[in-house]
């Protein structure tokens, strides 16, 4: 599932095509919209909220769109040929003038007036990424399941918008603290919080999550996605595992993670 940054990549590309600009041309492959015609609306303004994106139109429209596990939209030259079937599973397509915006395996759209995006997005904790972005209230949310895995608590979108899995191991792996632990061993949750933020802002405008400084593949990341292999910090061999409800791999470093500690 794309991290926070990258669906703020997302809502930056669909704004740079679509914002200032009337469509021309909509195409709803979704059976309930499958009538819906946007030609000649303005599209005001797109942005992301955590994993959700909002695009903003004139007649007080919101087109909300979820990517999940595999969405994605791709911006291509109006002309360019749109796939009707096939891996693509193309789900909605907006032209103007200039470009279409191609929503791709898009397992949620909606649309919906803008006055009422709290249906879809009110429930989210606070946007590293946003400008309702609250470092007290975010540590606040985190705080108020106790027992809860710290790992689990930090993908729960009701307390941060935006972190998915590799920064739920990156975030663990930098505060010392094992994934496992519970929300009352963790430390400083007010610094936890403060390192989400400062891990999505820092890439938010490149590819990739790069929480090491190291651009490098193979060295981007201190544990996501290097199970049995040694720890760049200590060299001990990083460990992987399912869990959770639904279950999502967890990746951690024993050594300077122990489960039996809190954040240094």
């Amino acid at each position: 599932m794309p991290e926070g940054d990258t669906v703020y990549q997302t809502a930056a590309r669909l704004r740079g095509a679509l914002a200032g600009r009337a469509l021309t041309r909509t195409d709803f492959r979704v059976p309930r919209y499958a009538t819906v015609d946007l030609r000649g609306r303005e599209v005001l303004e797109s942005l992301s909220r955590g994993k959700h994106l909002l695009l903003r139109m004139t007649g007080n429209l919101t087109l909300h769109t979820h990517l999940r596990m595999d969405g994605a939209w791709r911006i291509q030259p109006a002309h360019a040929r749109v796939p009707h079937s096939g891996r693509d599973a193309v789900r909605v397509v907006l032209w103007n003038d200039a470009y279409a915006a191609v929503g791709m395996r898009l397992p949620v759209v909606d649309l919906l007036p803008t006055g009422e995006e709290s249906r879809v997005v009110g429930h989210l904790g606070p946007d590293p990424l946003g400008p309702d972005w609250d470092v007290d209230e975010a540590a606040r949310r985190l705080a108020r399941q106790p027992a809860r895995p710290i790992g689990e608590a930090l993908l729960d979108q009701r307390n941060l918008a935006g972190i998915g899995n590799v920064y739920r191991a990156e975030l663990c792996f930098l505060r010392g603290v094992s994934p496992f632990a519970p929300v009352e061993r963790a430390g400083d949750l007010h610094a936890m919080a403060d390192l989400a933020r400062r891990a999505l802002d820092a890439n938010r405008d490149r590819p990739g999550h790069v929480t090491t400084g190291d651009p490098r593949p193979g060295r981007q990341n201190w544990v996501y996605g290097r199970a049995g292999r040694p720890c760049l910090r200590c060299g001990t061999q990083v460990r992987r595992v399912e869990a959770g409800d639904p279950p999502r791999v967890v990746f951690w470093c024993p050594k300077c993670q122990p489960e039996d500690a809190a954040s240094a």
